[in-house]
């Protein structure tokens, strides 16, 4: 069996992830609030249990993808670069281990977002025929060092 990949992401991830999946469940309390603004000018006989309800949902969802959430996709996401591949492990309930063999590379990004720029952080991007990878939340020399490691070794095993 191969050995677990042994590079993690920086711990400041976490904190990064926390405010992405910020703006997520603030997507999902605008659900509570429309109800309850259907319930104060159109309807008045809208059941107010549905809006406690739906308070309790985001709240819940809330706490978990802002507070529990990221400590764990942290925790189980890990990648390594070799010479011929590109081993990454990532999930938490269902966990994904991609190898990218470097003769499939076609080429590699480095992204930014806000957040990330605030923070000094990109995401690498890495192209093969079939699909896109991912390796997020890098200190941003971390990830130029990595994208420009990925496209030598790709155009390295290209020219052989």
């Amino acid at each position: 069996m191969r050995k677990e990949p042994s590079q993690r992401l920086p711990k400041k991830a976490i904190q990064v992830w926390r405010i992405q999946n910020s703006f997520d469940t603030l997507f999902f309390a605008l659900f509570p609030v429309a109800y309850g603004l259907l319930g104060y000018f159109f309807f008045e006989n809208l059941p107010s249990w549905i809006l406690w309800g739906l308070i309790g949902v985001v709240l819940l969802y809330g706490l978990a993808r802002i507070v529990i959430w990221p400590q764990i996709q942290w925790y189980r996401f890990r990648y390594e670069v070799l010479d011929e591949e590109i081993d990454i492990r990532q999930g938490v309930v269902i966990v994904r281990r991609t190898l990218i063999p470097m003769v499939r590379v076609q080429h590699v990004d480095t992204e930014q977002g806000p957040i990330l720029r605030r923070y000094k952080m990109a995401a690498v991007s890495i192209t093969s025929a079939a699909t896109t990878h991912s390796i997020p939340t890098l200190f941003l020399e971390d990830a130029d060092a990595l994208r420009d490691q990925i496209a030598e070794l790709a155009s390295v095993n290209e020219d052989e």
